[in-house]
């Protein structure tokens, strides 16, 4: 082995790393960005939940049993007496469980609580209800209540009664599947086209850049619209997940989240001209963000507010949460509109974006 020989090459392989900025972006920028964000967006604990308390009873114990809930950093209060209107803010994931103590609370030593928590989140109601469990014996213990037998706790699950982790995964993970066509390969597309030297062709001819760039979303979007509808026939047919909601809502809200999500896709391939880089590129802005800031595995109201805030302009945290909803909730069109709403200025701005990036020009 000559070792001059191997110097230089060494020399030559080190230059050609610090040259290559994907590499740098592999190395350094990627792994810090993971770390980053499984610091602060993967929590497994739970704070502040919203919750509803419903009491019909105004006995001493009774108004003890609230104020614990309320001095507690588990959970936020909100008192009233309109079930109804506490069954709606369900519905719409404004709150996370209802507690009923009825007006017979405390009356000859029994203690009867009605526990509706929502399920759609399985992880979270499994948190809810542990709180709820560690509130209550602190109550008691507090209060003097020494036969635990008499204190009747009566839990319901809202959306996923079996509390089935793929009641909730399964829904989520079409938004990501979803992400992976419309950004991922929509990258490549112009990307492709300037490293096989075909994009000069294409300029040459009277097509405009406007005309092109149509021409090819609109195959990845049809390729998109497959794929939900294949992801849907598996999680229905095949692992049973319920499906409450309209099938045509399903289609409108897809096709507008793949527009948005396309609309990423080809401004990364507008930019970078390198197949590569495109690659790396959608993932840190379209996976990632899909598969951690979105809602699908980690519960956003319990990341930092600062994060919260990111998450405003990932596109995937809407489409995930009108997946979990139109499955296991139904039509709630509170949630679907301002969704598309969200999803629709997200998509219409990186498609400007795109536009105007896009010269017919070398």
């Amino acid at each position: 082995m000559n070792l001059k020989r191997l110097k230089a090459l060494f020399k030559k392989e080190s230059l050609q790393i610090f040259r290559d900025p994907s590499s740098i972006l592999i190395a350094f920028i990627l792994p810090l960005l993971l770390l980053f964000l499984m610091g602060y967006a993967v929590s497994l604990d739970a704070r502040k939940i919203p919750i509803a308390i419903i009491s019909k009873s105004n006995s001493e114990l009774s108004q003890k049993l609230i104020s614990s809930f309320i001095s507690s950093k588990y959970f936020e209060v909100d008192l009233d007496k309109n079930k109804n209107l506490y069954i709606e803010k369900m519905q719409e994931g404004k709150i996370k469980a209802i507690l009923s103590l009825n007006n017979d609370f405390g009356k000859n030593n029994n203690f009867d609580i009605q526990v509706i928590t929502d399920g759609s989140e399985p992880n979270s109601a499994g948190l809810i209800q542990n709180y709820v469990n560690r509130v209550i014996k602190l109550w008691a213990k507090n209060n003097n209540i020494a036969n635990k037998e008499n204190i009747q706790l009566l839990t319901r699950y809202w959306f996923n009664t079996p509390l089935s982790s793929r009641y909730f995964l399964l829904p989520g993970s079409i938004a990501v599947i979803m992400t992976l066509i419309g950004t991922l390969l929509t990258a490549l597309v112009i990307a492709r086209e300037w490293e096989r030297g075909t994009m000069e062709a294409l300029m040459a001819t009277p097509t405009t850049m406007s005309e092109i760039i149509v021409g090819k979303l609109i195959p990845y979007f049809i390729l998109g619209m497959f794929s939900m509808l294949l992801c849907f026939v598996v999680a229905y047919f095949w692992y049973q997940i319920p499906f409450i909601g309209s099938f045509w809502i399903l289609l409108i809200l897809s096709a507008i989240y793949l527009f948005s999500s396309l609309s990423i896709g080809l401004l990364i391939s507008t930019l970078a001209k390198n197949q590569f880089v495109a690659a790396q590129i959608s993932i840190i802005a379209g996976f990632l963000p899909a598969f951690l800031l979105s809602g699908f595995l980690f519960e956003i109201g319990n990341m930092p507010i600062w994060l919260q805030t990111l998450t405003l302009i990932v596109p995937a945290r809407y489409f995930v949460e009108s997946l979990q909803t139109i499955f296991l909730a139904g039509n709630i069109y509170e949630i679907f509109i301002s969704n598309i709403i969200s999803m629709i200025l997200i998509g219409a701005f990186f498609f400007l974006l795109v536009l105007k990036k896009s010269k017919k020009g070398l």
